[in-house]
Parts: C-alpha cells; sequence; structure tokens
C-alpha cells in the first residue's frame, strides 16, 4: 500500500498523502508547505510502522519561538542529570553522563523499544531537562514515533518531553500562549494546533481546547485543518472521537481524511478502549450512500486497523463481528496492505 511522496508545489495548500497503512523513508523528497520553510516526511518505520513530520531547522526554530516561547538554550548544553542507580545496565549508566538533549533522545529511544525502565526516569527527569532541552529536528522525529506505540506509556512520555523542550508549562497560561499564536497568523497555527491538543491531554482546559480545534478542523484552509486533526488526536479523549469520524467522512481533501482514519486507528493520544468506542459509529458508514468508494475503503481500513479483524467493506460480516465482539483480537497473521496496530 505504501505510495512515495511528491514534492508538494508552494503555492499549494494541499495536505501531502499519509498512508492509513504506511509509507517508506525516501531520502531527498522534500515536501515544502506554505507559508514558512516546513517540510513533511512521512515513513513506514519496519518495526513500529511510525511516521514522523521533518522540517527546515531554521524555520521550525522561528516557528517554534513565535507559537510556543522556546528558550533560547543550547543543543549541547553542559548541564548533567543524576546518575542512574546502581541497579541499571550499562547502557542507562552512560546515557545519564550525555547532556540533556541527548538524554531525552536516546531514553525516549530506549523507551520505545522498552519502557522499563527508561519511562520512570524520564518523568523524574522532566523538570531538570526543562530550560536545556530545543525542539529539534531529531527530537520532533522521536517523539511523532513514540506516539505510534502501542504502550500508552511510551505516548505519554513522548507528549511530555515535547511540552519540554517547546518550554509549556501545563498552565492556562500556555493555552493562552498558543491561542495568541493560532490567531496570529497562518505560520504560526499549525504546531500550535497540535500542542493545543498535548496541552489538553494534560487536563489543561481540554473543553476550550476541543472547541477550539473543531473550529479550525473546519477552516478553508487544509493546513489548518490538517493541524487541527493532528491537535484532536493529541487531545486524545472521548470528545475527539465523534470530530476525526466526521473528518473522515466528510473533509473534502482525501489527505486529510486519511490522517483523521490513522489517528483513529492507532496514531495519537486516543487509548485502545477509545479506539474500540469508534467501531459502531463507523459500521454506520460502510453501506453510506452518501460516500464515495474511496471514503467507504477508508472506514473499512480503519475499523480492520482497530479491530484487527479481516472483513474488507462487507458490512454484514462486520456486523455480526460486532455483535459477539467488545475487545479487539490479536491478528493471527497479517491482514494484506494493513500496518498491524
Amino acid at each position: 500500500m505504501a505510495q512515495s511522496l511528491d514534492p508538494i508545489s508552494a503555492p499549494s495548500d494541499e495536505v501531502p498523502s499519509k498512508e492509513l497503512m504506511g509509507s517508506s523513508i525516501q531520502p531527498g523528497k522534500v515536501l515544502t508547505l506554505p507559508y514558512f520553510p516546513l517540510f513533511l516526511i512521512l515513513a513506514g518505520f519496519s518495526t513500529l510502522s511510525g511516521f514522523f513530520f521533518g522540517w527546515n531547522r531554521a524555520g521550525q526554530a522561528n516557528a517554534s519561538k513565535n507559537s510556543v516561547g522556546q528558550p533560547e538554550s543550547s543543543l549541547y548544553s553542559t548541564a548533567r542529570l543524576p546518575k542512574v542507580p546502581g541497579s541499571w545496565d550499562a547502557e542507562l549508566q552512560e546515557i545519564a553522563g550525555l547532556p540533556a538533549q541527548q538524554q531525552a533522545e536516546r531514553l525516549l529511544k530506549f523507551a520505545m523499544q522498552d519502557p522499563e525502565p527508561s519511562v520512570d526516569y524520564i518523568y523524574k527527569s522532566l523538570g531538570v531537562w526543562r530550560g536545556h532541552l530545543e525542539g529539534s529536528d531529531s527530537l520532533f522525529e522521536l517523539v511523532l514515533e513514540a506516539l505510534e506505540s502501542k504502550d500508552e506509556r511510551v505516548r505519554t512520555v513522548a507528549l511530555e518531553i515535547d511540552l519540554a523542550a517547546n518550554n509549556l508549562l501545563k498552565s492556562p497560561q500556555s493555552i493562552k500562549k498558543l491561542l495568541r499564536a493560532i490567531r496570529s497568523s497562518p505560520e504560526a497555527r499549525t504546531l500550535a494546533l497540535w500542542r493545543l491538543g498535548e496541552l489538553g491531554n494534560r487536563g489543561v482546559e481540554p473543553r476550550l481546547v476541543l472547541s477550539t480545534l473543531n473550529r479550525y478542523a473546519h477552516d478553508k484552509n487544509s493546513q489548518t485543518r490538517f493541524w487541527a486533526v493532528e491537535g484532536l488526536a493529541m487531545l486524545g479523549t472521548k470528545a475527539s472521537i465523534e470530530p476525526l469520524i466526521s473528518i473522515l467522512t466528510q473533509d473534502p481533501s482525501a489527505n486529510i481524511r486519511e490522517r483523521a482514519a490513522v489517528n483513529l486507528a492507532r496514531s495519537g493520544m486516543l487509548t485502545t478502549d477509545l479506539r474500540m468506542s469508534a467501531v459502531p459509529q463507523l459500521l454506520n458508514f460502510l453501506d453510506d450512500d452518501s460516500l464515495n468508494d474511496e471514503t467507504h475503503d477508508l472506514v473499512s481500513r480503519t475499523l480492520e486497523a482497530i479491530t484487527h479483524a479481516p472483513l474488507g467493506d462487507d458490512t454484514d460480516a462486520w456486523r455480526g463481528w460486532w455483535a459477539h465482539h467488545d475487545r479487539p483480537e490479536e491478528p493471527s497473521h497479517a491482514i494484506s496492505g494493513l500496518t498491524q496496530i
């Protein structure tokens, strides 16, 4: 199912296609988004079936400072964190002696392989790291890769690291800062919408976050809608489900519909139970005559990705399956064209 990612011309505001089932990294393919130097690269990771976004370092740094008030700190800060307990293995002992930026990146990589004991150490280190982290390309890519993890703890610490790297405290003041950025210009709006969802997930004014993301999810500009969808995925609450399903079935952009599907199926902060709660609503769209064939196919692939049931677009089979299942099954084999969760 993988497709190549072709460059997008600057005048276009269309969002690059994101395969529900992932796509291969293609070095040198740069997606030029309007407003500021930002490029988006999607990848199907061999073990995590993930994706990541990259962007021009200088452009990202300016955008981050304007939108989230990132502090000026050195990527190679000499700040050191306490050594880990002696019971930890040699690799973690080595990580403990690195600068904060490298600690965060190495520990997040380690957490994606094995959450124990790195997740706990990340939580203990967040306060010390603040002011010594930068929202660099490499860190952001790791954060987004971690957001594809099946382990909710890994996704949560990735979110926490991103907030710390962008100097966003979990407070109403941070919400106000992001709202000012969102209202100021399309350039500052993109990642601010995404991080607004992060704060809402952490319990900071989730209702205001939801209403703001819903409003921008219907903006005329497809880049704005795209990042509002990402924000809804980061919010990751029960209230996020209905807007994501609506976008999956109704947004005029096929790419944004597909992104909503990915976020419902495997990415972002939705829990497994919340993803399963979307199944009954998705079933209602399988035989909805108002939807085109492409959207019907997207609905069925989303159902397969959530449930691991290889039932395609057979509405009767799906309803029969749902009548006897209220928890996702572990797949006994890979479903053709599907990235397993």
